[in-house]
């Protein structure tokens, strides 16, 4: 495996790589990467991790100077894993200027996600748009856990026309139900035997939406109430269309339950997608 820090060296060693599959991640890897990485195994010879904690996605009171950088652990495990290249640039190589130009991902980037984290998703299509262009791979592989950001990502690459194959991944999960994620990291044991319980508020939706429950609106805020009272902090608990995330009606049958939410200081996102 080779661990490259620099745009030319990376384009150098992927010259005669015919196939090339991608997993961007921002480190501090857990199995849920590692199983972007399998997929992404399956669909070309040469796979490539992206390791790069990007400034641009984090909000001023976010937790951009404390997310863990892990990169050694991180190689070791992409070496275990098969991984072929471990791209991981600092932020002089990423940003070598002031990026002054960013990707407006539209509409979606303003809506549930994007309520608590202005900005954020301008910063994700920024530097998603700029690794594909330094990797250009053939397949991209990402987690569904992120669902809004998938979204995002399926219209930049629709929109700029872009050649790359997008797949998105089954949520990973710990075998409690909780959605494997960097941030699991931050939970106290206590909050960490609590987290699981967003999953479940989610699954109690799907089994009231499957038994003929069409008030989406009472559900969301009789799940709200729920975890407010176990002393979560949510952003939203909702039911959306797949297609483009706008409110769900008792009309649509491709659905899809988001959740956001804070246990202490962590804040945890997962979603549960229904088919009716």
């Amino acid at each position: 495996m080779d661990v490259i820090h620099t745009v030319a060296e990376l384009r150098r060693r992927l010259a005669a790589e015919r196939r090339v599959g991608f997993v961007p991640t921002m480190g501090n890897l857990h199995t849920g990467h590692l199983d972007l990485t399998r997929i992404a195994a399956r669909h070309a010879a040469c796979t490539v991790v992206s390791i790069f904690v990007n400034r641009l996605q984090f909000g001023p009171s976010e937790d951009f100077d404390r997310y863990p950088r892990t990169l050694g652990d991180d190689c070791v495990q992409c070496e275990a894993a098969g991984v072929s290249i471990v791209f991981a640039p600092d932020e002089s190589e990423m940003y070598p200027a002031p990026q002054s130009c960013t990707v407006d991902p539209g509409p979606i980037q303003h809506i549930l996600d994007g309520v608590a984290r202005p900005g954020h998703f301008r910063g994700v299509a920024t530097v998603v748009l700029k690794l594909f262009g330094m990797v250009q791979p053939q397949v991209a592989v990402f987690g569904r856990k992120d669902y809004q950001q998938c979204k995002v990502i399926e219209g930049l690459v629709t929109q700029f026309s872009l050649p790359i194959e997008l797949v998105f991944a089954p949520t990973s999960r710990a075998d409690d139900g909780l959605a494997l994620s960097s941030r699991n990291g931050y939970l106290s044991v206590t909050e960490r035997a609590e987290a699981p319980w967003l999953n479940a508020e989610l699954r109690r939706m799907v089994d009231a939406i499957r038994a003929g429950q069409r008030e989406y609106s009472q559900l969301e805020a009789a799940s709200v109430a729920a975890l407010v009272a176990r002393g979560w902090q949510p952003d939203y608990i909702t039911v959306r269309r797949q297609s483009d995330l706008e409110p769900a009606t008792a009309a649509d049958r491709s659905l899809v339950l988001l959740a956001a939410a804070r246990l202490g200081s962590t804040r945890l996102i997962d979603n549960v997608e229904l088919s009716l």
